[in-house]
């Protein structure tokens, strides 16, 4: 039995202390003393969030299956754990061994959300391990970082000591191999790094430097170091049928945010929304063969006893064979009491058949995404969905037996007028008219039509990353209007309306599309008291303005000034194969309304044909 890292009476304080001792059913244990290369896996949240994420359960699965590597799981210590942690001065441990991070070859973080960032400095900081890779010897980990947010890695530059840029599948084994060779070689920890910057996909930030115009706009990005390529490119999968994928995804002992298993069934999107970061740096789309996620299916749903799997997907709707997939999934488990999970549907007749047969339709409620109010500003963002599917899908639902619908929003998007944002309100109104056509005998009760509004940020590689943002209040005042105008509809008792908070969103902005100057507010926020801060209770924007103000830093330049066609961006070193002057032709067909086809119905030529597969090549071999 291993020695937990955390005492019965220190356990017995804490909440959830499942949390922290490991040994679920599917984890791994290895012989630390017969592994090579140790990985610390750490997801910068809490462990419900943590334990969610699919490519924590793909690369923990990946690493494990190397003989000589022992990949193990790292969460942030909730606010209680970590007060404890940092009076008894006991250092955070992975979950597998409880052995203490330091000691690890590698902390890899995933990077999902900007507002995790303070949470990275929270782990290196209670591990012992200095915060800035300048600071690290060969007694410390190699601290890397990857995901969604790796690609503008440049906020996080002084604090990670290499960057992975891509789908984690492809060159993880040649960086461990590197690894090998170099811990035999004696040498030092530049060394190392300067054999990862040969590598296609790792970048290394110390290599790097940025100079700056008098206007604070970058003037240029130079690598300083002859192993450092002037480029990195993205790298992505050609062919997703030739990947591992988790047969024995690990099992936690408490309750998760998504507590089932997860099938995907194809990366990347042909739909080409001009707001979507994903559905860009994931093309081109590539479907999972079918018979593998049959297999698949049969073998999570064996080893984990989990009563529901999700099909999972940008756009599931688009996958050639879904109907087959979810038909086997019903054949096969029928009295099984296994529920099948289908997010991110377009809501079409097949949808809606498929749904009926997989929920109990009393209960759930279905999910539109119609993003903007009004048909122009759906085709300023390239949606690909007009107000009458919206509606025919609603109708078509209503008369299946659904009551209750979930409609998704953004609010300040570029272009947008008050007429805009009026019209969330008045399409929740004509889907809850769309309701009480059906003849009152037919109707499953009163109908609920909830409306949620986020405000929009522009991220990185998407063609919405010239757009300029508001300040908090502008925000606030933008969703007042859409309450107000939700007040004056005629169904206006069957409509409810919320909307996210402004404040986390400027922060976001910030964090988005920010360069190395940013590093120092961060850690400024950290010092200041600032963590968990997409966690509403924990968020404390005063700290963070606090922190801006410290370091002379104004959040205003990110996110108000205007970007000009030729301004070159922080994270514009990275190659994700879809280029930017694809992308900024793409923001000018948004500034005129324009609408541009997905991928199967015509190619855009965005760059993507590069990787050489997918949806790119579909009918040409």
């Amino acid at each position: 039995m291993k020695k937990l890292a955390l005492s019965d009476d220190i356990l017995l304080k804490v909440d959830k202390p499942a949390r922290y001792i490991g040994n679920e059913v599917n984890s791994t244990i290895k012989d630390s003393e017969k592994v090579d290369i140790r990985f610390a896996f750490c997801f910068p949240e809490v462990y419900e969030i943590g334990m969610s994420h699919l490519g924590l359960q793909i690369l923990y699965d990946m690493f494990n299956r190397r003989d000589d590597v022992w990949c193990e799981r790292v969460f942030s210590p909730w606010v209680d754990l970590d007060k404890i942690m940092r009076e008894e001065h006991i250092p955070l441990f992975a979950l597998e061994s409880q052995d203490p991070v330091k000691k690890f070859d590698f902390l890899g973080f995933t990077l999902q959300f900007e507002m995790c960032y303070t949470n990275i400095l929270q782990v290196l900081d209670l591990s012992g391990i200095p915060l800035h890779s300048s600071d690290r010897t060969l007694d410390d980990p190699f601290v890397i970082g990857g995901g969604p947010c790796a690609y503008n890695p440049e906020p996080l530059a002084d604090f990670f000591d290499m960057f992975y840029i891509g789908e984690g599948e492809v060159v993880y084994d040649e960086l461990f191999d590197a690894y090998k060779k170099w811990k035999d070689s004696g040498k030092d920890r530049t060394a190392f790094l300067e054999m990862a910057a040969e590598i296609e996909g790792i970048y290394v930030p110390s290599f790097y430097r940025a100079d700056y115009n008098p206007d604070g706009t970058i003037a240029a990005f130079t690598p300083v170091n002859a192993h450092a390529k002037e480029k990195i490119r993205r790298q992505a999968l050609a062919d997703m049928s030739t990947t591992t994928y988790p047969l024995k995804p690990i099992v936690p002992f408490i309750k998760v945010t998504q507590d089932r298993a997860v099938l995907e069934i194809q990366r990347g999107c042909i739909r080409g929304c001009r707001f979507c970061q994903a559905g860009m740096v994931y093309r081109p789309t590539r479907p999972r063969d079918i018979n593998m996620l049959k297999e698949t299916a049969r073998a999570m749903l064996r080893n984990t006893g989990h009563e529901e799997i999700t099909l999972s997907s940008l756009s599931s709707s688009d996958y050639n064979e879904l109907e087959e997939i979810v038909n086997f999934l019903i054949d096969e488990f029928h009295g099984q009491g296994v529920n099948i999970s289908l997010p991110s549907l377009r809501i079409d007749a097949f949808s809606l058949d498929v749904m009926s047969k997989i929920q109990d339709i009393r209960k759930s409620s279905l999910t539109f995404a119609p993003e903007a109010g009004t048909q122009r500003m759906r085709n300023v963002i390239n949606k690909g969905l007009t107000e009458e599917e919206i509606l025919e899908g609603a109708g078509q639902a209503f008369e299946g037996g659904w009551n209750k619908v979930k409609l998704y929003f953004m609010l300040g998007l570029p272009t947008e007028t008050e007429e805009d944002m009026e019209g969330i309100a008045v399409l929740s109104d004509k889907v809850a008219r769309r309701y009480y056509e059906i003849p009152k005998e037919q109707r499953n009760g009163k109908c609920q039509i909830t409306a949620s509004s986020s405000f929009f940020v522009p991220k990185p590689f998407s063609p919405l990353q010239w757009a300029q943002m508001y300040p908090a209040d502008e925000y606030v005042r933008r969703a007042g209007i859409v309450q107000e105008a939700m007040r004056n509809q005629l169904n206006r008792k069957s409509l409810r309306y919320n909307w996210h908070t402004a404040e986390l969103t400027v922060l976001e902005g910030v964090f988005a599309r920010g360069d190395r100057k940013m590093g120092t507010v961060l850690e400024e926020a950290y010092r200041l008291g600032c963590i968990y801060d997409s966690w509403n209770e924990h968020f404390r924007y005063d700290l963070w303005m606090q922190a801006f103000e410290n370091t002379g830093i104004d959040p205003d330049f990110y996110n108000l000034r205007k970007r000009e066609a030729d301004e070159i961006f922080p994270w514009d070193f990275i190659d994700c194969g879809v280029t930017k002057s694809f992308l900024r032709k793409e923001w000018e067909r948004a500034m005129n309304g324009e609408v541009t086809p997905n991928c199967r119905r015509q190619c855009s030529g965005c760059g993507a044909a590069s990787y050489g597969g997918g949806v790119c090549y579909e009918g040409k071999n």
